[in-house]
């Protein structure tokens, strides 16, 4: 899940980590008035959005006068910021940030995000921060140092001052970015953050470290116990779809292709998208009804993956382990004719009771066609949905 500038802001504050002040608006009005209260002639607007890029996108304003601050609102706010890490539909900008401006000599870059295969937290530092990191990763990854943290041991200091040399901090700066660190390392650990990102860090002309910008995503499988985390959420930053998944326990990700895939098991549903791709098909998305599906999960399931009108045909691969074939073909029966669905199905059950749910595909009259071999079931679907 993630969190939006002001609120990684907040979060940062709370633990120790200087940011610039700033007020949140939700119209040109407020805008102008949280500049008033702010003080000072010159602000920066920025658009609350789950994206970065937005400075590049238009999204974030320098501007001058509390009249600028009200314009520059009134032409973010209502509308939809598209940049590199949003869809061609970009995402809804319903609130902005007011923010004064910071003197800036030093653009830096610091974040830290779970190294699974490693089990460790893994943080990243470069003085090369700003607006094209991305490029920096590609072209030198050489100007990016990495350090891990031993979960036992915990953030050394020394760890934070090999990071703040390395980035070529005065001694008072790597003192005040060794604080930094022990910050989003505290975050990471207490707020069960999958990401902490600050870019740019900052040097100001003043010669302090500050973060500038905040970007905090957390683990949504630690939410039960990050209640107040929880409460920012903000759907209108979400996939529609993704959303109503999590509603009945599904795992759902929007891929934009024209073949619908239903699977149980991640594992398996990588492997049927490859699969269907590999025949020249287009997977339109990942979904994993879980190892213990039932009737009802399945008929969601459906409902989901039928909101697109780009599907042409669905794709079921199923291995009935824990759960029965039977009970999922009657859940596909039952979703079909929920749905009143006029598209082909293809529907491979492999495991504990796949006759008889084969059988019961066969006798309900619809536009299903069970498949027993992978291989084939795949060209199937393919061949479905291109000629559709």
């Amino acid at each position: 899940m993630n969190l939006h500038e002001y609120q990684s802001k907040e979060i940062f504050a709370r633990y120790g980590i200087p940011v610039p002040q700033g007020q949140l608006a939700a119209s040109p009005e407020q805008a102008r008035a949280a500049a008033k209260q702010l003080g000072g002639e010159k602000f920066v607007v920025k658009a609350q959005v789950h994206a970065g890029g937005r400075g590049k996108a238009g999204g974030v304003k320098l501007v001058e006068g509390f009249d600028a601050v009200e314009e520059a609102a009134k032409k973010m706010l209502g509308q939809r910021l598209v940049t590199k890490q949003t869809d061609a539909a970009g995402l809804p900008i319903n609130s902005v940030w007011v923010e004064k401006p910071s003197g800036i000599a030093r653009e830096l870059y610091v974040a830290g995000l779970v190294d699974r295969s490693r089990e460790r937290i893994v943080f990243m530092a470069s003085a090369a921060g700003g607006m094209d990191i991305e490029e920096v990763a590609e072209h030198t990854p050489e100007k990016i140092k990495r350090i891990f943290v031993h979960p036992a041991a915990g953030l050394q200091p020394y760890q934070a001052r090999e990071l703040g040399f390395f980035m070529d901090l005065t001694k008072e700066q790597v003192d005040q970015f060794t604080k930094i660190m022990q910050g989003l390392y505290r975050i990471a650990t207490e707020c069960d953050a999958s990401m902490v990102e600050v870019n740019p860090l900052i040097v100001t002309t003043e010669g302090n470290v500050m973060a500038l910008d905040a970007k905090l995503n957390f683990d949504t499988n630690a939410l039960y116990r990050q209640k107040e985390i929880a409460g920012m959420r903000d759907p209108s930053q979400e996939d529609e779809a993704e959303r109503e998944a999590s509603k009945f326990d599904l795992n759902y990700v929007t891929l934009g292709g024209d073949i619908g895939c239903m699977v149980n098991g991640a594992g398996l549903a990588m492997a049927t998208m490859d699969i269907v791709k590999l025949h020249g098909g287009k997977p339109a998305n990942f979904l994993d009804v879980g190892g213990g599906t039932t009737a009802e999960k399945v008929t969601e399931a459906f409902k989901l993956i039928t909101r697109s009108p780009e599907v042409k045909a669905i794709f079921i691969n199923i291995f009935g382990g824990i759960v029965r074939c039977d009970l999922i073909a009657e859940g596909i029966i039952q979703a079909c004719k929920q749905t009143g669905l006029k598209i082909p199905v293809v529907a491979r059950l492999q495991g504990t009771n796949m006759e008889k749910g084969r059988d019961m595909l066969n006798a309900s009259g619809l536009k299903i066609t069970p498949v027993s071999d992978l291989t084939e079931a795949a060209k199937t679907v393919v061949a479905l949905a291109k000629s559709a």
